[in-house]
């Protein structure tokens, strides 16, 4: 939990050093929190854990569900069921987020104070699921993009769009990493970023074709 609780301030801290930072600003502080973050966790595997202890922890950092039991999984459902009705609650003023600060501002959205709240939530959701299963890279990527493609922007659509879509796309990661290899299971982890980054680079020269 310190560890989170540093790991929500650092990137709040970042996201909100100026004014109209945006969407971008919050990526960029995010990728400085996580490279951080990892270069210490590595650090701390590679000088305290034996062979054994640094493949264990390093399995579990690109991810797997097969230490997942049921109370662990009762905890995630109410933690993921209070955030989502939170994120919900806000899905008017995600909408003028979109067109920027200034913008949500002039709508008389307290754009700091929500800001916060959902950093808050989403730090909270995240920290619950990974503590049970471990990182999996390039979902939050992936799927709301998809979902954006099929209902839209508007995000009282997009919010359960991407959640019915990140558990589709999750339990098909974990049926393909347990068949791909004859008598061995990879990592989730492997399989999404195979995946996600494809799709996220045609993404990302779409974008700047159209830009």
């Amino acid at each position: 939990m310190p560890v989170l609780l540093a790991a929500f301030l650092f990137v709040v801290l970042l996201a909100s050093g100026s004014r109209g930072g945006g969407a971008d600003r919050t990526i960029l502080a995010g990728v400085a929190a996580s490279q951080l973050f990892n270069a210490l966790t590595s650090y701390i595997v590679s000088t305290s854990a034996n062979a054994q202890q640094a493949r264990d922890v390093m399995f579990w950092l690109l991810g797997s569900f097969g230490g997942v039991r049921w109370p662990e999984f009762q905890l995630v459902l109410v933690v993921v069921l209070i955030g989502f009705g939170i994120c919900m609650y806000y899905a008017r003023a995600l909408d003028a987020f979109a067109f920027g600060d200034d913008a949500a501002s002039s709508l008389g959205i307290s754009v700091g104070r929500v800001r916060v709240i959902l950093f808050g939530v989403t730090a909270m959701m995240t920290a619950t699921i990974v503590s049970m299963v471990g990182s999996i890279g390039f979902v939050g990527l992936v799927v709301p993009h998809a979902a954006r493609f099929i209902v839209g922007p508007l995000h009282l659509r997009l919010l359960p769009a991407c959640v019915a879509a990140g558990a589709i796309f999750m339990v098909l990661a974990d049926i393909v990493s347990r068949v791909i290899l004859p008598q061995q299971i990879l990592p989730i982890g492997v399989v999404t970023a195979l995946i996600g980054v494809p799709f996220f680079s045609v993404i990302l020269y779409r974008a700047r074709r159209a830009a």
